[in-house]
């Protein structure tokens, strides 16, 4: 059984929240890599980075064409780092399918991360479910989910997000991401 509510929480409080500047320097390398990666499902080779067509708030919208593909895909990024623990980021991945008929949200979180615990997401510090990891990738584990419009709603709306995720069954690590910028980059998303 994980940890309570309550236990995150205290957890939570303890971890001080990473400066957006910080997020800002971090991003450009991380997010590259982890949207190549993800989006072509391999280990991203060191020029598939996506080039950053804009910035919406804390968030990029970037674009790559995948080996393979007959056209480019953009996504809206952002990435966070532990500011306690530099070897533990995060990912968020927010794009629409190349059919245009399914909205995905992909989070690649670190290699070590407690699988069967998936991927938590608290909204202005209510429980919104868990994710499943589908899986793992030499740079991070991820975990899908089909972004709907309650849920896209839910997300649009709220003022803060943690994702959560579980080292053992009893430690979650709580990353706070802004969604500062996501509504204004989701619309924006060819």
């Amino acid at each position: 059984m994980g940890p309570s509510n309550q236990q995150i929480r205290h957890q939570l409080r303890n971890r001080p929240a990473m400066a957006a500047p910080a997020l800002r320097r971090i991003a450009g390398w991380i997010a590259g890599a982890a949207m190549a990666a993800v989006l072509v499902g391999a280990a991203p080779p060191a020029h598939a980075q996506g080039a950053v067509r804009s910035v919406h708030g804390d968030w990029q919208i970037r674009c790559d064409t995948p080996p393979g593909a007959k056209a480019e895909q953009c996504a809206l990024i952002q990435s966070v780092v532990a500011e306690d623990r530099s070897n533990a980021g995060l990912t968020v991945i927010v794009l629409k399918t190349a059919d245009q008929k399914s909205k995905l949200m992909r989070v690649v979180a670190p290699l070590g991360v407690l699988l069967p615990s998936g991927l938590g997401l608290k909204l202005d510090n209510v429980d919104v479910g868990r994710a499943g990891f589908v899986r793992c990738l030499p740079n991070g584990c991820v975990a899908e989910v089909v972004l709907d419009d309650k849920l896209l709603g839910q997300i649009r709306n709220a003022k803060t997000a943690t994702f959560i995720i579980f080292e053992t069954p009893e430690e979650g690590i709580g990353f706070p991401l802004s969604l500062n910028g996501l509504s204004e980059g989701y619309d924006k998303l060819p």
